[in-house]
């Protein structure tokens, strides 16, 4: 069951000027679900994107960072789910292709101006033909408000889909911001996220958009983790569409920080929702490291904390074990770490001191933080003054057990 996370009601899920979206069931893993998603873009909008640093790229990958790398007029986004076309060699690659062709085709478009995307089972041929069959359906489905819907599509293990929307007021001027997300388990993305889709009417230049873009993730989609796996497939996109009229051209506008920030704020709880509807999660962990020395050194702490299993399981179990705590910082590589100057927090209670059990801790108060469905967990380094979050969970039986039976 997803921990505390908030779904909007259909009315509070704004559309965004310039882009229509329609799914379609495809019949690409299972029959009776939609699980092809379009994404239909107005001329002028600016489109950006990161994706996956593992090796193994997934071939949709490889052709959106081509088409987005030769192309400045991308026009349509097409989603998959059920397979991840990843690990397919040339005839994946070859898949990918086609669908941007085809979608192209039906659109009177060039094929650069569409950007494919898969999720999925990795090492299966994509069923390229059910896709491109039922693309007709999909673009006959296509509104401005069906986000909810492109939400649902997009999911594969997923429990809850994950929305975002709001508006704020640039300049005297309504930018609307809606963004969806998808992933429950192989999570600890390198660039962003399982696949995430955020969009605004605001307009920003390419180059631009594509700055933002890398910094929204890196204090989002880059802050989360549910098991340590980076995907072949992850994959971030920030569109602007211009559409509302507030067109921005630099940093230097004084529109551009509140609107990056609001864009950072909405990427956050996209990435945050990820976590909270992780495999089998039943407890939500927000890991701070503080006085570091550099922002690697707090990321090395909390990410060694936040992948260690024997931390994650105590904090299923509830079992303040907290020293499991202490050995994962020993380990997160700072070889000149002085243990006697960390101190770490569960919650409102001081756990240890100097490197040592603190004098006034109990472990009925560790229990009672560790009951909580959302649990903070502060480490103080005393070596710096830098500080950075990364945002889990925890392991339960669960979450074997999805994992174990995934392709059945």
């Amino acid at each position: 069951m997803a921990i505390n996370l908030q779904i909007p009601a259909r009315d509070a899920i704004f559309p965004v000027q310039g882009i229509r979206i329609g799914t379609a069931e495809a019949g690409i893993r299972k029959a009776d679900r939609r699980d092809l998603t379009v994404l239909l873009l107005d001329a002028g909008t600016s489109v950006a994107g990161v994706f996956t640093r593992n090796r193994f790229r997934a071939a949709p990958v490889q052709v959106c960072e081509a088409h987005l790398a030769g192309s400045q007029d991308i026009r349509a986004l097409v989603i998959n789910t059920g397979n991840a076309n990843a690990g397919t060699g040339a005839p994946g690659l070859q898949a990918s292709h086609e669908t941007c062709t085809a979608l192209a085709a039906l659109l009177g478009l060039d094929a650069r101006q569409v950007l494919p995307f898969s999720t999925g089972v990795i090492l299966e041929p994509l069923p390229v033909d059910r896709l491109i069959a039922a693309l007709p359906a999909a673009l006959a489905d296509a509104q401005p408000n069906h986000w909810f819907e492109a939400a649902h599509s997009i999911m594969t293990t997923d429990t809850q889909p994950k929305i975002h929307s709001r508006q704020l007021d640039l300049g005297g001027t309504t930018v609307t911001i809606t963004g969806i997300s998808k992933g429950a388990g192989m999570i600890r993305p390198n660039m962003a996220t399982m696949l995430g889709y955020l969009a605004t009417d605001a307009g920003l230049p390419p180059a631009l958009l594509q700055t933002l873009t890398r910094q929204i993730a890196d204090q989002s989609f880059n802050r989360i983790t549910v098991d340590g796996d980076t995907s072949t497939n992850d994959s971030f996109i920030l569109l602007a569409t211009g559409a509302s009229g507030a067109r921005i051209e630099s940093t230097q506008d004084p529109r551009y920080a509140p609107l990056a920030q609001a864009l950072t704020d909405a990427a956050r709880d996209l990435a945050q929702k990820i976590v909270r509807d992780a495999e089998g999660a039943t407890k939500f962990m927000t890991i701070q490291v503080e006085q570091a020395a550099s922002t690697e050194e707090a990321l090395k702490v909390a990410y060694a904390i936040a992948h260690s299993p024997l931390v994650k399981t105590a904090f299923y179990a509830s079992d303040p074990n907290l020293g499991r705590i202490l050995a994962a910082i020993g380990y997160a590589g700072i070889d000149d770490l002085d243990v006697g100057k960390l101190t770490l927090w569960l919650g409102d209670v001081q756990v240890a001191t100097a490197g040592g059990r603190d004098p006034a801790y109990q472990e009925a108060d560790g229990q009672r933080v560790m009951a909580q469905a959302e649990i903070l967990v502060r480490v103080a380094l005393g070596r710096g003054a830098v500080s950075d979050t990364v945002y889990t969970c925890d392991f339960s039986h669960e979450y074997v057990s999805i994992n174990a039976d995934y392709r059945s």
